[in-house]
């Protein structure tokens, strides 16, 4: 139980690292200067995002075997890893029509609009379809958002100026290939190709 809590964790916060939502949170942190509405607004839109996610996931999970599952994940992990590596460019006019309703209202609607097709996203359709605790991967998703993006609210420009993104992307690729490495095992296992 707790492997579906703990791996959506891990997954999500890396996956999040230079994704548009964080570019998002570092942009309405510096907009607002208030960062406990914006990162409450971050906790509503997540959980209402990746509950729907989620409940895609769950209900393809019936529908697909097991070993058919875990090489849909393996290729998703691979397919992640890819997209982590390409940077995300944040379009200013979504945040900036909305200012006008405060940082919260406009942190739940920003948010929940940017995730909708993002690799976070994804991963949590996957990872609901993985795993059989529903709830746990859906707050180990939401958990891992709020690892990624809360010290970019808290820390504004100033994290920002001194990471280097490029690297970051590149290692957080490189986790993404070790996932696919071990899904792809999994499923051949689970498909008969090894015996172990």
């Amino acid at each position: 139980m707790l492997e579906s809590l703990f791996v959506p964790t891990l997954i999500v916060a890396l996956a999040e690292i230079g994704d548009k939502t964080q570019l998002l949170a570092l942009l309405l942190a510096a907009r607002f200067r208030r960062p406990w509405p914006i990162i409450w607004g971050m906790v509503a839109a997540t959980l209402a995002n990746h509950l729907a996610a989620g409940a895609v996931g769950n209900w393809v999970a019936g529908l697909l075997s097991p070993a058919l599952l875990s090489w849909i994940l393996a290729a998703s992990f691979i397919a992640v890893a890819l997209w982590t590596l390409i940077p995300d460019k944040l379009d200013d006019d979504e945040s900036s029509n909305l200012k006008r309703y405060g940082p919260f209202l406009t942190t739940l609607v920003a948010f929940f609009l940017a995730e909708m097709g993002d690799k976070t996203q994804v991963a949590t359709v996957m990872l609901a379809a993985q795993y059989p605790h529903f709830i746990m991967v859906v707050l180990g998703t939401t958990l891992g958002m709020l690892i990624a993006n809360v010290p970019v609210v808290l820390a504004g420009n100033f994290a920002a100026d001194r990471l280097p993104l490029t690297l970051i992307r590149r290692l957080a690729a490189l986790a993404f290939a070790i996932l696919a490495i071990y899904a792809a095992y999994q499923a051949m296992l689970l498909s008969g190709f090894l015996n172990g």
